[in-house]
């Protein structure tokens, strides 16, 4: 139940960061749509040559992919994760590598890794860990607080 939480929340966090995106590069498009640098073409707006737009698609998932990389590997912990007390780790305690975090980013399914914990349920790994050969634990709260605190270990 840690991880769903911990994913619900990611996944708000992760939606307005997407927002943003999308209203900085429907700006960015409105801009060079003004200037003649682009044109519409076939496209009805602007909300459908970038629903069409290859480098949107694109853009959005590097943001996505970003997001999950830069904290799995600055500090092992999203921002749901510290809400819960959840830690991604190599099994001797490192942080991850970063083919690591896109390793498992990818092998995450959007969440639906986590269900290969239904059919494991001893091993304790999401699909996701079992392929980044990785481990999530959950923290003690002084472990947490310090942490956050950003204390030594």
């Amino acid at each position: 139940m840690r991880r769903l939480a911990a994913w619900l929340y990611d996944f708000l966090v992760l939606i307005s960061l997407l927002m943003l995106t999308g209203f900085v590069y429907f700006g960015a498009t409105l801009l060079a749509l003004q200037l003649g640098w682009i044109s519409l073409g076939d496209h009805e707006d602007t909300a459908a040559l970038l629903s069409a737009s290859r480098s949107y698609q694109l853009c959005l998932l590097a943001v996505g992919l970003f997001f999950y990389c830069w904290f799995w590997r600055t500090s092992g912990q999203t921002l749901g994760m510290r809400a819960w007390r959840l830690r991604v780790q190599n099994t001797d305690g490192t942080r991850l590598r970063l083919a690591q975090c896109v390793i498992r980013a990818g092998a995450a399914l959007l969440g639906l890794g986590n269900f290969w914990l239904l059919f494991n349920p001893r091993q304790k790994l999401a699909l996701q860990d079992k392929i980044a050969d990785c481990e999530m634990i959950v923290m003690s709260k002084e472990l947490n607080k310090r942490l956050l605190d950003k204390q030594p270990e």
